[in-house]
C-alpha cells in the first residue's frame, strides 16, 4: 500500500512526465520545424516568469510528476536558465531534471547546467556534413553544436543522447556514420520519425524507421535495452553494451497506449498531446490568484481531457500549430 500521489488520466495511464517549454524562441530554423521567414513569436510578458513556473512544477510534482524536461524553442536562449534550472532540482517531488538543446550555445553554459543538476541532456543533430546540415537549420552553425557535444562531455553528462531527426532523400543516408559518431563519444544516437505538426511538419520528408531498425539489428546483433528517462523511445543495445539506439516511431509505430507525459508551452498553456487540439490556460489562473489546491484541481480536470491517441495519419493537417509553439 503506499500513499505516493497518483495523476491518472482516463484510460488508465499514469502522467508523470512534464515537458516544460521556457521559451518559444530559437537561433535555428530547422526546416521541419520553424518557417523560414517566422516572426509570431510570443511576446516575453506573456511568458511564465520563473516564480510561475515553479510554482507550476511543484503543483505538478505534489501530484506525482518526477520527470521534468525543459525544452523549447531553444531554452538556452532563456536568460538565466541555469538559475531555472536549480530551482526546479530542489523543489520535493521532482527526481529527474533533463534539458533539449541544439547546443549551439552549450559550450558557454555546460559547466553551469552540470552545477544546477540538470542530469541528462538530449541534443539535436541531424547530420555531420556542415553544408548539409547548414541546409537543414539554415545556419552555418555545426562547429559550435559540436563543441557543445565537446564540452558537455567533459562537464561529466552521461548519458548524451543524440536526437536525428531522418527525413528520406535528406539524411538518411548518413545514419551509419552517426552511429559511428555516437559510438566514437559514446553518444546514445536516438533516430526520429518526423510529424505532421504545422505546415513545416507535413512538409517534411517523412522517413518509416522500421526498415532502419531492422537493418541495425541485424548488422549489430541488438537485443531489446532499456534507459533513464520517461520518454517514447524504444531502445536496442549491442550484446556487450557499448551501444545503445532508440527508435521515436510516432508515425510507423505510435506510442500512445503507453503516454505518460504533457506539455506547458512557455505561455503557460498545458497541451495533453502533440497531434490533438486539448489544452488549458494555466496563466489565466496563476495570474488571478488561485489557491494550490485551485491549481491542482485545474491541472487534475485537464489530465481528463488527454485524448486516447493522436491522428497524425487520419487527420495530418488537423494540427496548424508547429513544434516550437508547443513545445519540443
Amino acid at each position: 500500500m503506499t500513499n505516493e500521489p497518483i495523476l491518472q488520466d482516463r484510460f488508465g495511464r499514469r502522467v508523470e512526465y512534464l515537458r516544460l517549454s521556457v521559451t518559444d524562441r530559437c537561433d535555428l530554423r530547422c526546416t521541419y520545424c520553424i518557417p523560414e521567414g517566422f516572426k509570431g513569436f510570443g511576446e516575453p510578458e506573456h511568458w511564465l516568469s520563473f516564480d510561475e513556473i515553479e510554482r507550476v512544477i511543484g503543483a505538478f510534482a505534489r501530484l506525482g510528476v518526477s520527470k521534468i524536461r525543459l525544452t523549447g524553442g531553444e531554452p538556452l536562449t532563456r536568460r538565466n536558465l541555469p538559475v531555472l534550472a536549480l530551482r526546479l532540482s530542489a523543489l520535493d517531488g521532482v527526481k529527474d531534471l533533463s534539458l533539449s538543446t541544439n547546443a549551439t550555445q552549450l559550450a558557454k553554459h555546460a559547466v553551469e547546467l552540470k552545477k544546477a543538476k540538470i542530469s541528462r541532456l538530449n541534443v539535436s543533430l541531424d547530420s555531420l556534413d556542415p553544408e548539409r546540415f547548414s541546409q537543414i537549420v539554415r545556419r552555418d552553425c555545426l562547429d559550435q553544436v559540436l563543441a557543445g557535444l565537446m564540452a558537455a562531455k567533459e562537464a561529466g553528462f552521461a548519458p548524451i543522447k543524440i536526437n536525428m531527426v531522418v527525413m528520406a532523400g535528406v539524411n538518411d543516408d548518413e545514419i551509419d556514420d552517426m552511429v559511428a559518431f555516437c559510438i566514437q563519444h559514446d553518444f546514445t544516437l536516438r533516430m526520429i520519425e518526423t510529424m505532421p505538426m504545422g505546415e513545416t511538419g507535413r512538409n517534411a520528408q517523412y522517413l518509416d524507421l522500421q526498415p532502419v531498425k531492422a537493418r541495425l539489428q541485424q548488422r549489430f546483433g541488438l537485443i531489446d535495452g532499456v534507459m533513464a528517462g520517461g520518454g517514447p523511445a524504444r531502445y536496442l543495445k549491442s550484446p556487450d553494451g557499448a551501444f545503445t539506439v532508440g527508435f521515436i516511431t510516432p508515425m510507423s509505430q505510435h506510442f500512445c497506449d503507453t503516454c505518460n507525459r504533457v506539455r506547458l508551452s512557455v505561455d503557460g498553456t498545458l497541451y495533453m498531446c502533440l497531434g490533438q487540439d486539448e489544452s488549458l490556460a494555466l496563466r489565466p489562473l496563476l495570474r488571478a490568484g488561485a489557491t494550490d489546491d485551485e491549481l491542482a484541481d485545474a491541472i487534475r480536470a485537464a489530465i481528463e481531457l488527454k485524448p486516447q491517441r493522436h491522428e497524425f495519419r487520419e487527420k495530418p493537417g488537423q494540427v496548424v500549430r508547429f513544434m516550437s509553439l508547443t513545445g519540443g
